[in-house]
């Protein structure tokens, strides 16, 4: 509780003068209004082990546990995230980094109610959105049907859907596999996809988990675009990706993560330059 009371202290108490500043602005009326609190978050894994073939789950190694009268193989926590705290503001763009494990994809399904805290808690402002999740896709379908279904699933009214769908199809670039089922998509198409869908409705919260590691340098150039805009809309947007390029021309705050723990977060210039040294 001590770290989120040092994060809280560093926002700046409104005067006067910050207030009409902020109502003067019409397109961003929530700047700097605080959407995700993380409050000394643990999250914790339950595993089970497999030193030994013996330990393996398949049935012949079953069988011979009951023979031999042992039991399943032995359960292992895994400690994901360890006591993480910070602030979000509407308008902010955060990128989370780290080395491979350290708890980013983690972190974020944590964020969007998806995990439960072993510790600490997460407080929000609106719904959270993890790409990909609220669109609810499905391979044997065809493309048009999917963007019905997700915007459906996302809250989107019919006229809403029929508005949004041409800009759908056109931001994603699938063109004429829009009538062809998602099975016949390549894994950069789905992304290309359900990222265009979950974009397609200004989120509260909107999280994304390595969306934009997929596609060209056109369709990248859109997606950084999108979530630009979607900071002007007074939206708060969390990036995990391992293109520290788009994460410096996206961001304006990084998160690095290591091993669990915030090893430092700031400007995005200063803390990639330090990520790179390390």
């Amino acid at each position: 509780m001590a770290e989120l009371t040092k994060e809280l202290s560093q926002v700046a108490p409104q005067t006067p003068e910050t207030q009409t500043q902020e109502t003067q602005n019409p397109q961003n009326p929530k700047a700097g209004t605080p959407t995700v609190i993380v409050d000394d978050l643990h999250i914790v894994y339950k595993v089970y082990g497999s030193a030994s073939d013996a330990e393996k789950g398949n049935a012949a190694s079953a069988l011979m546990r009951i023979l031999r009268r042992q039991g399943r193989p032995q359960m292992k926590e895994v400690h994901a995230v360890k006591g993480v705290s910070f602030v979000a503001h509407h308008g902010d763009a955060i990128g989370i980094i780290g080395r491979n494990g350290s708890g980013k994809s983690t972190l974020l399904r944590a964020i969007a109610g998806l995990l439960p805290p072993h510790k600490g808690a997460v407080y929000t402002n609106g719904q959270p959105s993890l790409l990909g999740v609220n669109a609810a896709l499905m391979k044997e379908l065809t493309g048009e049907r999917n963007i019905i279904l997700g915007c459906y699933a996302m809250g989107m009214s019919p006229s809403e859907v029929r508005e949004k769908y041409d800009e759908i199809v056109d931001f994603s670039g699938i063109g004429d596999f829009v009538q062809f089922p998602m099975s016949t998509y390549s894994s950069g198409m789905g992304a290309r996809l359900r990222f265009a869908i979950s974009s397609a409705k200004t989120h509260d919260v909107l999280l994304i988990d390595e969306a934009l590691a997929t596609g060209d340098r056109e369709f990248k150039k859109k997606s950084q675009q999108r979530i630009k805009q979607m900071r002007d809309s007074a939206g708060t947007v969390f990036l995990v990706a391992h293109n520290l390029d788009v994460i410096e021309e996206t961001c304006n705050r990084v998160i690095w993560l290591h091993k669990g723990k915030i090893r430092m977060e700031g400007d995005p210039q200063e803390v990639l330059e330090a990520y790179n040294k390390a």
